[in-house]
């Protein structure tokens, strides 16, 4: 089983029984899919960042919720459904399960021969807990060297390559 917290943001101009109506149908259905309820916060009557239908307010509550990941996707499923939810958002808190299994690193580790062909080390933990410094490559790397004049453009026309003007001499 995994915590879930649900945030319903229901229609401003339902009244009080509507309202309780409507989070109690969403928490029905938690409980007929297999879950359990932890906590039903209601959060009142909030500002919304932008209009959602033409409305500018919503009544928000807060549900966080146990059950099995398989069941979420119907639950939503029935949320979409209802005219009085204007949105939801259903996220995992925690995970209750087993752990999983963790996955092979996508990168290989590289060999300390490869390493030594780069001419780098990199930092490890000795039995001791303490971090090994990093050294840096002897050799700097290679800066990129600028374009040739003659291959840049400007507007749209490559640069023009003169050869200076010889300078008036006076005689």
């Amino acid at each position: 089983m995994r915590r879930y917290e649900l945030m319903l943001l229901l229609r401003p101009d339902l009244e009080d029984d509507k309202l309780q109506a409507a989070v109690e149908k969403v928490t029905r259905a938690i409980v007929n899919g297999g879950g359990s309820l932890s906590k039903v916060s209601p959060w009142g009557k909030r500002r919304l960042a932008y209009p959602i239908h033409h409305l500018r307010e919503a009544s928000y509550f807060l549900i966080h919720f146990d059950i099995e990941p398989g069941a979420v996707r119907e639950i939503e499923r029935g949320m979409l459904i209802s005219e009085e939810i204007l949105r939801h958002l259903v996220t995992v808190l925690e995970d209750r399960g087993p752990a999983p299994e963790e996955p092979e690193p996508a990168v290989p580790e590289r060999s300390d021969e490869a390493r030594a062909e780069d001419g780098t080390t990199e930092a490890s933990e000795d039995a001791s807990g303490e971090m090994d410094e990093v050294s840096e490559p002897d050799e700097p790397a290679a800066a990129e060297e600028p374009e040739p004049a003659a291959e840049r453009e400007v507007a749209g026309e490559p640069e023009a390559t003169k050869e200076p003007e010889p300078a008036a001499s006076e005689s």
